[in-house]
């Protein structure tokens, strides 16, 4: 078997701009999976790109390693006014993510940003952090092995570190639906119900996600796209080629659709793909590249449409 390419070799693909995008981007996850201090500076060196898609995929990693080494970098990211809102939204969800008190205070600023994408994602990562801290308070306070274990041994469906916890109530999909795109509750809320309804993963969850894509925040819309291409149900297909396909949506929105496609990778969404590969805005053509290359990869698998 060959050797795993090492931190140094990843971090040369990473920062070489004539790397093609797709290269790169195997890089920033070959480096989540190495881990460690060595693999967050790699990590913060591919920064300098001038690809929005590349940047935003180097701050969602480092909420997703959860290590707080990272801080520093996101923190520059997030204070940057020069920054893509997009990326600065990444760097705002990553600090969620990681989920330390000491983050509270720079989102709390930037919660009142003039950029919606940015206030938005900084009151969502506030009430995530509050939850994280009140639930690790609460989980002190259980000695009882039992319940600690029962609680421990809830099989989480999906590997990623979420926006918000799944909502534990037994809601149905149409309870759940309703929270979701009630928009007088706060995204905190909603993002539970759009995450246990991505738990469900039945036609039913899929439809009632949909119905968010009229939601007027772009940041709801493009979770929506993300959670679609967690559950891979081609049920969702419509939809994410509705929002592809409009010229109009917001790059954020209609790159994450692409790569809900790529994940799906049957040949329709593949087919939708393809059309979009040299698309105006440079975030969609550089997912849509992407998103065959993950399409390639799930269909040359083993277990290519098993879950």
């Amino acid at each position: 078997a060959e050797e795993p390419p090492t931190i140094k070799e990843l971090e040369a693909t990473l920062t070489n701009p004539k790397c093609p995008i797709g290269k790169r981007m195997d890089a920033v996850f070959y480096l989540k999976y190495h881990g460690g201090e060595e693999a967050i500076k790699s990590l913060s060196k591919g920064l300098v790109s001038d690809s929005v898609l590349l940047n935003h995929e180097i701050c969602y990693v480092m909420g997703q390693m959860q290590d707080p080494k990272a801080l520093p970098i996101l923190n520059k990211v997030l204070d940057d006014e020069k920054e893509h809102a997009v990326v600065r939204h990444e760097a705002a969800e990553a600090l969620g993510a990681i989920g330390l008190e000491e983050s509270l205070e720079r989102l709390e600023k930037h919660a009142t940003s003039k950029v919606t994408e940015i206030a938005e994602t900084c009151v969502l990562a506030i009430d995530t952090i509050k939850f994280k801290l009140a639930e690790k308070k609460r989980k002190e306070k259980i000695n009882n092995s039992e319940a600690k274990k029962k609680e421990d041994n809830e099989k989480k469906k999906y590997l990623s570190v979420d926006p918000a916890p799944p909502s534990r109530n037994k809601a149905t999909t149409e309870q759940l639906t309703q929270t979701l795109t009630n928009t007088s509750k706060s995204l905190f809320e909603r993002y539970r119900a759009m995450f246990a309804l991505r738990d469900m993963g039945t036609k039913e969850a899929v439809e009632g996600l949909a119905k968010a894509f009229d939601d007027k925040s772009p940041v709801v819309r493009h979770e929506i796209a993300y959670v679609m291409g967690q559950m891979r149900n081609p049920q969702s297909i419509p939809h994410l080629r509705k929002v592809l396909e409009n010229n109009s949506e917001h790059a954020m929105v209609r790159h994450e659709a692409a790569e809900a496609l790529g994940s799906i990778s049957t040949a329709e969404a593949v087919g939708i793909l393809e059309g979009y590969k040299n698309d105006k805005q440079r975030i969609v053509s550089e997912s849509c590249k992407v998103a065959l290359d993950i399409a390639d990869d799930w269909t040359d698998s083993p277990n290519a449409g098993t879950d």
